[in-house]
């Protein structure tokens, strides 16, 4: 009979601290992992390899490929022309997609906002800004900020 009641307490100590240890977030399988927010060169005038200097990185953690078609990346503004959303894409295991802001072919590697028109095509802004991933169902993914203007990126 005692060494039922000595397992039993066992068994309840243990459900005890179970219960007690905090529950960690898994990391998102797909996530925000740079943002080059200041391009290089001076003067940042909106011409297009400007614009390209600038973009974010997004990589696929898992062992699978992840369609993203209709998932969005936007920066902290509610400007409507602040929202990336991706088109018929797939991320396969592993890689990383580049998505720049300017314009240029897309490929399997690097997608391009397609913003062009001056200094305010430019998405990030050089000192303080936030980096948002959604699916497409709108569920956040993954974010990431910085604020810094001694840098010209963040890695995440």
């Amino acid at each position: 009979m005692r060494s039922r009641s000595l397992l039993t307490a066992a068994l309840l100590a243990a459900s005890v601290v179970a219960v007690a240890q905090p529950a960690y977030a898994a990391a998102p399988a797909v996530q925000i992992t740079k943002i080059y927010y200041d391009s290089p060169g001076s003067p940042d005038n909106g011409g297009n390899s400007s614009l390209n200097g600038e973009y974010v990185q997004v990589r696929n953690m898992t062992k699978k490929a992840v369609n993203l078609r209709g998932w969005t990346m936007r920066d902290a503004t509610r400007r409507q022309d602040h929202i990336y959303t991706f088109g018929t894409f797939t991320l396969k295991p592993g890689k990383t997609v580049t998505l720049r802001t300017g314009k240029g072919k897309n490929t399997s590697t690097t997608r391009y906002w397609g913003r062009s028109g001056g200094t305010l095509a430019y998405i990030w802004n050089q000192s303080k800004d936030t980096a948002y991933l959604r699916n497409a169902a709108g569920k956040l993914i993954d974010s990431c900020s910085y604020n810094s203007s001694r840098d010209d990126y963040k890695v995440c």
